[in-house]
């Protein structure tokens, strides 16, 4: 059994690293405005920790081998967009240039109740380019590659394109498991601060 920390990039690496474990990445996305939240939703305290934090920490608890964060935050290693005002896309394609090939799972900074157990699931979805939860973008399993990369930067580099998540997965081909309804509520974005309060209560 090996617990390990990346000292030469400072990124959370404290995954159990046993011989039959799945090596998977993780990624935050957290280089968003939070306009219609007011302030910063990373910054926001989530059970004594930034949300920012809180994800990071549910990745490593999942089993992420290296967890790499989107957006201007130093002190956790962030990527700031290489392209401005590409969204969770272009947060993405900029962590995705950086990291090594293999499978990541991609979680959003605001979705505070998301839980181990689910990012597991998607974890077993091997073999293919993007795995989901029915109709939720996020949490995905994405197997970064060339290839992905590649799509990627068309969908960057196309004015014309949409530029999102979804249109990601479509041109990727996604796998779509099922969600139980009581899981439902465990994707629940906090982009609103009343959306927030209904989490926290």
């Amino acid at each position: 059994m090996r617990w390990g920390v990346s000292r030469a990039s400072g990124r959370c690496s404290h995954a159990w690293r046993g011989p039959a474990a799945v090596s998977i990445n993780g990624i935050v996305l957290a280089g968003g405005l939070s306009s219609r939240m007011g302030r910063d939703k990373a910054m926001l305290l989530w059970q004594g920790r930034t949300l920012l934090e809180h994800m990071r920490g549910l990745l490593t608890q999942a089993g992420a081998r290296e967890v790499w964060v989107s957006g201007n935050y130093p002190a956790f290693s962030g990527i700031p967009d290489r392209v401005a005002g590409c969204g969770p896309l272009g947060g993405l394609h900029s962590v995705a240039m950086r990291m090594p090939d293999g499978p990541a799972w991609v979680v959003p900074v605001d979705t505070p109740r998301l839980s181990a157990g689910l990012l597991q699931r998607l974890g077993l979805a091997e073999g293919t380019a993007c795995a989901m939860f029915a109709d939720e973008p996020l949490p995905m399993r994405l197997q970064i590659d060339d290839h992905c990369r590649r799509v990627l930067q068309a969908l960057i580099d196309d004015p014309a394109a949409r530029r999102s998540l979804r249109a990601l997965q479509e041109r990727l081909g996604v796998t779509r498991l099922p969600l139980a309804p009581g899981d439902r509520a465990l994707l629940l974005n906090c982009n609103t601060p009343s959306e927030w309060e209904s989490a926290a209560s």
